[in-house]
């Protein structure tokens, strides 16, 4: 019996986790459909979309690569804890998302900058020839524990 589409989802947030925390550009590019795109808020207390940005664009895989590996070369990855708090899939068995909440610090080795994602995103996937991809996410926003979201870091 093969895996259900909700475990598979599972299954891929849990190796992008292992690809974060072993800094292994090539298993996080792997897991991205050729037409992903990822969208940024500029906070985690910009919940209206009006405001995001679109830092990467639309998925190019050297762009990509060359983005990460600057990153796992330039920056000490403190912590990154992961939980996935839900895994959503359609009637079809085709389409499904990952809410997860993320706490990930990156600390610049040059000049001791701390670079922080905090907060929940979801993480849209589709199945494809090559199983399942990630089609989109967007970057993580701050929520209260009732799952209300937070306008500002006093919030909550």
């Amino acid at each position: 019996m093969s895996e259900s589409p909700a475990a598979a989802i599972r299954a891929a947030v849990d190796r992008e986790t292992t690809a974060w925390d072993e800094r292994d550009v090539e298993t996080l590019l792997d897991l991205f459909h050729r037409d992903m795109v990822w969208a940024w808020p500029p906070t985690a207390y910009d919940h209206d979309p009006e405001e995001w940005d679109l830092e990467f664009g639309r998925y190019d895989r050297e762009r990509w690569r060359e983005n990460w590996q600057t990153l796992f070369d330039t920056h000490e990855l403190a912590h990154n804890d992961r939980e996935t708090r839900r895994v959503a899939v359609d009637d079809g068995g085709t389409g499904g998302f990952a809410v997860v909440d993320i706490d990930t610090r990156w600390i610049d080795e040059a000049s001791g900058e701390v670079f922080h994602w905090k907060g929940r995103t979801t993480k849209l996937y589709a199945l494809v020839d090559a199983g399942w991809k990630m089609t989109a996410q967007w970057g993580a926003l701050a929520f209260d524990e009732d799952g209300r979201p937070l306008t500002g870091p006093d919030d909550g």
